[in-house]
C-alpha cells in the first residue's frame, strides 16, 4: 500500500498494488479483484491493478500551522483577513449570479484548499475567487458564463455609496477573463482535479431528525445560517462534515437556549468529540467579533511583501531590482582599472613636490627627445611660424576659389554669347526669305 499524491494537492490518495503476495484487504470496499489475474511487473514484484480512492479532505496539522503564505512572510493575521474576504466576495458573487447555497459553498471550499497549497504573495485572491464561483457552479450543474461572474465582481468591487460604472469590454477585460480561465486550471491542478465536497446541509436536517427537534424552525434556520457562516473559517478543511453539522446544532441550541440530550452527550453518537465541538465553534463566534477585512490595505500589504520577496530573490542573483549587475556581488569588477584609488590621486595632485616627480619621470622616460632642451622663446616662435603657415595656405585656398567662381562665370558668360550667335543666322535667313517671296509677288503682279 503506498499514498499517491498528484498535482501537490491537499488531499490524500491512497492506492491498493495487489500481487501474488500481496494482502487481500482493499481499501475501497466497492473494489475487487481476482487473485490470480496477470499484473505488471514493477521492478521485482507483479502488481494487479491500482486503485485510487478518496479517503478524506483533511489538511494535517503541520500544513496549517506552516502554510505557503507564512512561509513568504505573510502574517497569520493578514492571511486570515484574505481567507474571509475571499469567501465574503464569493459568497456575494453567487446571491447576485442567484447561484443555489450548494454551489457558493462549493466555490469556498476549494478556495480554502488552494490556497493551503498556493501562497496569497503570488497568486491573487480575487483572480482564483472569480475561478472558484465559476468552477463550483460548473460541479453543482448551475454554470455561469465567465462573463457574467467578471461583471459580477467588478459590480462588488466598487462598493456601496458609490457611483456605478459599467464593465468596459476593452483589452483589460479580456486580459482578467483569461487570468479566470488560466486560474480555473490552476485550481484544478493544484486539487488533482478531486473537487468533490460533502456538505452538511442535509446531515444537520438529518441529525435534528433523530434529535425529534425538525419541527423546531428557529433551530433549524439558526444552524443551517452557523453552517454557512463557518465556510469563511478553515473548520471545512480541519473537520469531517458530520463534526461540522453536530456543532452548528449545539451552538445553535446553546444561543437560543434549547436543551439537548448532555449525559451522555448527543453528539458522541456520531463520532463527533468534545474538543472537536469546541473547536469549531470557538472559531465561528470569532467571526462576529473580527473588524470587516479592508480589501484596500490587504492588497497594499501583499504587494509590499511581493516587492520585498522580488528584490530579496534579485539579490541573490546578484542583481539590482532593475535587473543590472550589481557591482558589490561581482569581485573585481570596474569599467577601466586604475592602478590607485581616487583619494591617492587627489593627494598627489594637492602636494607641492608632485610636479617636480612628474617631470624627473618625464626626463628619465624620453632623454634624447628635444623638447626637454628648448627654451619657452623657441617654442613660441615655432607657434608663430606655424600660425602664419596656416594663415598663408587659407588664403591661397581662399584665392582658388576666387578664380575658379571667375572661371564658371566667364565660361557662362561664353556659352550665352554662343547660343546667340547660332539663333541669328537662322533669323537672317528667315527674313531674307520673307523678303525674297514679298518681292516675287509684286513683280506678278
Amino acid at each position: 500500500v503506498i499514498t499517491l499524491v498528484l498535482g501537490n494537492t491537499v488531499m490524500d490518495y491512497s492506492t491498493s498494488l495487489r500481487g501474488p503476495s500481496a494482502q487481500h484487504g482493499v481499501l475501497s470496499p466497492h473494489m475487487n479483484t481476482p487473485a490470480n489475474s496477470q499484473g505488471i511487473l514493477i521492478g521485482d514484484k507483479v502488481y494487479s491493478e491500482v486503485f485510487l480512492a478518496i479517503d478524506s479532505s483533511i489538511i494535517p496539522e503541520e500544513s496549517l500551522s506552516s502554510t505557503p503564505s507564512m512561509l513568504d512572510g505573510l502574517d497569520h493575521e493578514t492571511e486570515t483577513n484574505l481567507r474571509i474576504l475571499g469567501c465574503e466576495l464569493i459568497q456575494s458573487a453567487g446571491i447576485l449570479l442567484r447561484l443555489p447555497q450548494v454551489a457558493m459553498a462549493t466555490g469556498q471550499v476549494l478556495f480554502q484548499r488552494f490556497f493551503y497549497s498556493k501562497s496569497f504573495i503570488k497568486h491573487s485572491f480575487e483572480i482564483f475567487a472569480m475561478a472558484c464561483v465559476n468552477l463550483a457552479s460548473k460541479i453543482e450543474e448551475s454554470p455561469r458564463r465567465v462573463r457574467d461572474v467578471i461583471n459580477v465582481f467588478h459590480h462588488l468591487k466598487q462598493g456601496k455609496g458609490k457611483k456605478i460604472t459599467p464593465l468596459v469590454l476593452d483589452q483589460n477585460y479580456i486580459n482578467t477573463k483569461n487570468q479566470v480561465i488560466k486560474a480555473e486550471r490552476r485550481v484544478l491542478k493544484e486539487l488533482g482535479f478531486c473537487v468533490h465536497v460533502k456538505h452538511p446541509h442535509k446531515i444537520i436536517v438529518m441529525y435534528l431528525q433523530v434529535l425529534e427537534c425538525e419541527k423546531n424552525q428557529m433551530l433549524v434556520q439558526t444552524a443551517w445560517n452557523y453552517m454557512n457562516d463557518a465556510l469563511r473559517t478553515n473548520v471545512f478543511v480541519r473537520f469531517e462534515p458530520e463534526t461540522i453539522a453536530c456543532a452548528c446544532i449545539h451552538l445553535a441550541a446553546r444561543v437560543l437556549q434549547i436543551p439537548l440530550p448532555s449525559k451522555p452527550h448527543w453528539y458522541l453518537v456520531f463520532g463527533a468529540t468534545k474538543e472537536d465541538i469546541r473547536e469549531i465553534c470557538i472559531s465561528t463566534m470569532k467571526l462576529y467579533s473580527r473588524e470587516k477585512p479592508n480589501s484596500e490595505q490587504l492588497e497594499k500589504q501583499v504587494e509590499k511583501r511581493k516587492v520585498a520577496l522580488e528584490e530579496a530573490r534579485l539579490k541573490a542573483k546578484g542583481q539590482n531590482p532593475s535587473g543590472t549587475p550589481a557591482l558589490a556581488a561581482i569581485g573585481g569588477f570596474s569599467p577601466a582599472s586604475k592602478p590607485s584609488s581616487p583619494r591617492e590621486v587627489k593627494i598627489e595632485e594637492k602636494s607641492p613636490n608632485s610636479k617636480l616627480v612628474k617631470e624627473s619621470e618625464n626626463r628619465q622616460l624620453f632623454p634624447k627627445s628635444p623638447l626637454n632642451g628648448q627654451s619657452e622663446s623657441s617654442r613660441n616662435s615655432n607657434k608663430r611660424r606655424r600660425s602664419r603657415s596656416r594663415s598663408r595656405s587659407n588664403s591661397r585656398e581662399r584665392g582658388r576659389e576666387r578664380d575658379y567662381v571667375k572661371h564658371k562665370h566667364d565660361r557662362s558668360h561664353h556659352w550665352d554669347h554662343r547660343e546667340r550667335d547660332r539663333d541669328r543666322p537662322h533669323d537672317q535667313g528667315r527674313s531674307k526669305h520673307q523678303s525674297r517671296s514679298h518681292s516675287g509677288r509684286r513683280h506678278r503682279r
